[in-house]
This record gives C-alpha cells, sequence and structure tokens, in this order.
C-alpha cells in the first residue's frame, strides 16, 4: 500500500526544517491481528498533534512511523457483529487502554498508564490501510460525510472534552483563546448551549473566521475581552496564551489548556491572577463516551467544519498548511 511515513531520522537530519516531514512510500499493507479490524482509509484529518510528532516536539518512540489519528475508513477485514465488512468507521487518537489500571477501573481511561495513540505508538491513517482495535472505533452517522466527520475525531471530540474539562455550563462567558479547527468546532456547541463566546487569537483569517462563525466578540492576542470570564480555552501550544487566559477570568473561573504540548508558562502574580480559586486545568486525551457523545451531538447540530482536502502525496503540503495556519478550517488528506 501506498503509505506517508515519518523517520526519526528526519529530524537529526534537518529535513523538517525545509517541510520534508514525511517520505511517500510503497510498503506492507497491514495484516489483522490480536483481534484488530483493518479498514481501508477514505480519509484522515492532519491535526497539530502530527505536527509537534513529526518536528520533534514530542519524543520519537518508533523509528519509523505512519502518522495520523482522525482516521475515517470502511471495514474490508476481520469484520465483527459491531463491525461488519463495509461499516464506514471512525478512529482517533486514543488507539486503545490496557483496561486494568486505577485509571480505567475509575472512569479515567484517557490517563490510562499504558495507552496506545494512533499514528504516535501504533501506524496512523496516513496511508491506504488501517488496522485499529473494535472497541476503539465508532460506527459513524451515515449522513456526516467522509471529508467532513474526519476532523471530527479528534479536533472536534478533544475541543468537546476542553469544554467538560473547564465546566462549562448553560449561558456562560465562554473565551477561546487560539481560533484553529478544534475552537471553530466547539463554536457551534457553546452557541447550541447559549453561551457568549470570546475569541482572542493572532492572525486577521482567524478573527474574520470567529466573526463569520457569530463569537459575541473577537480580539487580537493582546487585547482582553471586555467582560470577566467564566471559563476560558486556551488552543494555541503558548504558555503566555494560558497566562492571557488566567488574567480574563472571574474568580472561581476555570482555563483548561487543549493541548499536548506546550511551551514554557511564563512567571506570573500568583495573587492578581490565580488567587480567587481561579483554576488551571490540563485537558488529556478523550475517552470513548466523549466521542460517542460529542459525534451524536455533531449530528445534531449538522457541524460540518471548512476543509481543504490534499491528495496522500501531498501530506508533507498537508502538514505544512496546517504548520503555517494557511486554512481556516481544517485539513484533509484522502489518499
Amino acid at each position: 500500500m501506498k503509505a506517508a511515513v515519518f523517520s526519526s531520522e528526519h529530524i537529526t537530519s534537518g529535513h523538517t526544517a525545509t517541510g520534508s516531514f514525511l517520505s511517500i512510500e510503497d510498503v506492507p499493507r497491514p495484516q489483522p491481528e490480536g483481534g484488530h479490524v483493518l479498514l481501508r482509509v477514505v480519509a484522515c484529518g492532519v491535526c497539530r498533534t502530527d505536527l509537534h510528532i513529526v518536528e520533534g516536539d514530542l519524543p520519537a518512540l518508533r523509528p519509523r512511523l505512519i502518522p495520523g489519528h482522525q482516521i475515517v475508513g470502511e471495514v474490508v477485514e476481520s469484520a465483527t457483529a459491531e463491525l461488519p465488512l463495509g461499516t464506514r468507521a471512525g478512529v482517533s487518537w486514543m488507539g486503545g487502554v490496557d483496561g486494568d489500571c486505577w485509571y480505567c477501573h475509575h472512569g479515567m481511561e484517557n490517563l490510562c498508564d499504558r495507552p496506545t495513540f494512533t499514528g504516535y505508538t501504533v501506524d496512523g491513517g496516513y496511508a491506504e490501510y488501517v488496522l485499529a482495535r473494535p472497541d476503539f472505533t465508532f460506527p459513524l452517522p451515515a449522513d456526516l460525510d467522509d471529508i467532513h466527520v474526519a476532523p471530527l475525531l479528534c479536533a472536534g471530540i478533544i475541543g468537546f472534552r476542553s469544554l467538560r474539562v473547564a465546566g462549562v455550563e448553560h449561558g456562560e462567558r465562554v473565551g477561546l483563546f487560539g481560533f484553529g479547527s478544534s475552537a471553530s468546532l466547539a463554536i457551534a456547541i457553546l452557541q447550541s448551549w447559549e453561551c457568549e463566546v470570546y475569541v482572542v487569537t493572532r492572525g486577521e483569517a482567524h478573527r474574520k473566521r470567529a466573526a463569520s462563525l457569530g463569537a459575541t466578540w473577537v480580539g487580537k492576542e493582546d487585547e482582553k475581552p471586555p467582560v470577566a470570564l467564566d471559563r476560558a480555552i486556551t488552543f494555541a501550544p503558548s504558555g503566555k496564551v494560558v497566562v492571557s487566559a488566567l488574567a480574563s477570568l472571574r474568580k472561581g473561573g476555570v482555563v483548561a489548556i487543549n493541548a499536548i504540548h506546550l511551551d514554557r508558562i511564563p512567571e506570573f502574580d500568583y495573587d492578581k491572577l490565580l488567587w480567587g480559586e481561579r483554576q488551571i486545568r490540563s485537558v488529556a486525551n478523550m475517552t470513548r463516551q466523549d466521542a460517542r457523545d460529542f459525534l451524536k451531538l455533531a449530528q445534531t447540530l449538522q457541524i460540518r467544519p471548512q476543509v481543504r482536502v490534499f491528495p496522500l502525496a501531498d501530506a508533507n503540503q498537508a502538514l505544512l498548511a496546517v504548520k503555517e495556519e494557511t486554512e481556516h478550517g481544517s485539513v484533509v488528506i484522502v489518499p
């Protein structure tokens, strides 16, 4: 099969600096084993986490890897009763858990001690075929088409979990700091909950996008929302943004950090910014229940992200589009 392959040698050789993150290769088609199903990939969303992997922000766990964890596929081998042949199904970042650790036994499988991450610890969806655990594979609603449902499988789910971690309640004032794919999907949920949405983001295109989607207020990265926020979610991988969000909260408010990688958080004044029972919480992965709940909500709300499609042969250009933020919505690779 054709696949876009990342080699950890690319980081040390300087290939990533020139945008040559991946090589398009013919590799063996995976063989189902250990209870996995084989999916023919029809679309795979490109996530900023993929960029963190190929640029070395996250440590390389394998010398060679096929990235991609927002996978829409068709079951073609090793079908199960729940996933018959031909089933259209989605696969996300959480590719499996051990089921035995304390976290799994206490309803926190997203914090599992021995997780499997799609496109990081195991090969992902920048390829024509991929293996997946049936219990971490989600049948997809028929009215969510392949291209537009792919970004929902991580950007959408993790944005939804971020709202849960922040404790957002109906009608609250919520800040979104950074406005990429995940934030642009979260805004529809917040509006359905009748929340006021305040967006702080760099880049005029992102601000225009937020305004077009109905944000209550939109500001530049150095501007502060005109009201005290009940909750804030940061989407930019910047510690400085976390401090800005914290400075915008009312007493008792919560900042949820939606980032798997973050640069250093600057020193800040405890008395002025954190005191008053304000909270900073990190968002780590997602649970299967998050995925099910969000996909059901996305179907109800008819969430349709703006999408730019790239062929598999142009996987490097797709990653560059995410890195350089040249697209207003989501990026999807189609084999």
